[in-house]
């Protein structure tokens, strides 16, 4: 699972290059329109319908970040994925292939 988000950042769009080295992010973007499109790559990591318990949402988010909690409350700020007060997440957003 963790390599599919190293896949996914593998090749990043040229606007997020100097944010991503080696599949992994090395800095998160302070303008938002490059945040969120950071974010949405990493959501793919996420299968649409799946639900995830809270370890192995950190192991997918270690994979690419080092501050793998800062990543996970980013995505859920910004409605990316949704969790229960249980710990269960599932992805809420971020762009789905046909």
């Amino acid at each position: 699972m963790g390599n599919n988000a190293e896949r996914l950042l593998a090749d990043p769009p040229d606007q997020l290059r100097a944010f991503v080295r080696d599949g992994r992010i090395i800095a998160v973007p302070a303008r938002r329109s490059r945040r969120l499109m950071l974010l949405d790559q990493v959501a793919q990591a996420f299968e649409p319908g799946r639900k995830y318990p809270e370890a192995v949402v950190n192991e997918i988010l270690k994979s690419v970040f080092g501050d793998h909690c800062a990543l996970r409350r980013y995505l859920v700020d910004e409605e990316f994925m949704s969790r229960t007060a249980e710990g269960v997440y599932w992805r809420a957003g971020g762009t789905v292939d046909a």
